[in-house]
């Protein structure tokens, strides 16, 4: 019978990577590097071992990438074509969703009023209601002003759905010129928002936890028929989510 072939002088090594190689296969969303650990040797070198494995699959049909707070296979992105026919699709948000949520992205933490300031129209409840159904945005906390409104953030959801290691990794200024995404020369002064999703609430805001009330009864706003630029209506529609 012949020997197995290894890729490692160091055996112990080897067998880490092949371990590491069948959890992630197997796991159905991103594994954290603690969750791994806790079903490997003590003496792993966890970090080490997950960029050799990342390595490995550099060049491959699928490719080990560092999503959200975690690690999970991803298709090659040239390859993702040969999978569009047999990929169920399962939401479709409009304009207004998506500039919504671009808005919470880069200013988060943001309330209503402000993403409504930003975006220049009133932004509907079913809106916030769409995205937060999606597990993309999350409510923060209460801006401490009168009226207490909601802060949204990003969830590792988000991260996840658009291939990005951390909210840091979002396009900046250079990025959105370089793509054609701005044209022209922007405004003087124009900048874009350096990104933060951490837990940490800023000065200005309370815990949703104060209020003595499940986050799932807090009141967004208006009713759903509220004005949102025409567009609010189709976010309840299912489709394609690809950044």
């Amino acid at each position: 019978m012949a020997e197995p072939v290894r890729l490692f002088a160091d055996a112990g090594h080897s067998e880490t990577i092949r371990a590491l190689e069948a959890i992630l296969f197997a796991a159905a969303t991103p594994m954290s590097e603690a969750a791994l650990l806790e079903r490997l040797p003590e003496e792993s070198d966890i970090r080490a071992s997950l960029r050799q494995l990342q390595t490995i699959y550099a060049n491959r049909g699928v490719n080990l990438l560092e999503v959200a707070d975690g690690w999970a296979f991803r298709t090659a992105p040239d390859l993702a074509h040969l999978l569009a026919a047999e990929r169920t699709t399962e939401r479709r948000l409009s304009r207004a969703a998506m500039e919504t949520l671009a808005i919470i992205a880069y200013h988060q933490p943001v309330t209503r009023a402000e993403i409504e300031e930003v975006r220049g129209v009133a932004v509907a409840k079913g809106t916030l209601d769409i995205l937060l159904e999606s597990g993309w945005v999350r409510m923060r906390g209460r801006r401490r002003v009168p009226g207490r409104p909601v802060t949204f953030g990003t969830t590792p959801g988000f991260l996840d759905a658009f291939s990005l290691a951390s909210i840091t990794d979002l396009p900046g200024l250079d990025d959105l010129q370089g793509s054609g995404l701005l044209e022209g020369t922007p405004p003087s002064g124009f900048t874009v928002p350096v990104p933060r999703d951490d837990d940490r609430l800023d000065d200005d805001e309370d815990p949703l936890e104060d209020d003595g009330m499940d986050p799932g009864d807090v009141d967004l706003g208006e009713a759903d028929g509220a004005a949102d630029g025409g567009e609010g209506g189709s976010d309840r529609t299912k489709a394609d989510h690809d950044a």
